[in-house]
């Protein structure tokens, strides 16, 4: 296999592997919640799948703001992501998904939750030592996070 050289995209957080292993879970909790029963009108997938895309549309919306802004976005990532394991528990208990689907949902989301962490606490870390909180977030790259 060639090695080719990274060319970032022009929206930069499409770089970013957590904002893809967030696309991924959101493509994940789709495919699952389309088999909950009367799923065009139950309340559970509505927002099990928002809550979902809700953890990408963080990190993309924090991305193009500064850095003290982009940190209130990921932690809000977090927030969705909490909120899917609430969902996933729920969705267990009617019966949805089975177990593996639960530990599945899980992992995911403790993945992407370990990956915001990291990625927060790398901004904090630049953040104090540079002292330029109205800087651009444009250096993280898809092998960074």
């Amino acid at each position: 296999m060639e090695n080719q050289e990274f060319t970032p995209s022009f929206f930069r957080f499409e770089d970013l592997r957590v904002y893809q292993k967030a696309l991924d879970y959101y493509t994940w909790t789709h495919n699952k919640t389309d088999f909950f029963p009367n799923s065009e009108s139950n309340p559970l997938v509505k927002n099990f799948t928002i809550d979902a895309l809700e953890i990408a549309s963080k990190i993309s919306e924090g991305s193009s703001r500064n850095k003290i802004q982009f940190i209130d976005s990921l932690r809000e990532a977090k927030t969705a992501i909490r909120r899917c394991v609430v969902n996933s528990s729920v969705s267990i208990k009617l019966g949805y998904i089975n177990e593996e689907e639960e530990d599945e949902s899980r992992r995911q989301l403790m993945e992407l939750t370990k990956m915001l962490g990291a990625l927060i606490g790398s901004l904090q870390k630049d953040n104090r030592s540079n002292n330029q909180p109205k800087q651009q977030i444009t250096e993280y790259q898809s092998n960074n996070y």
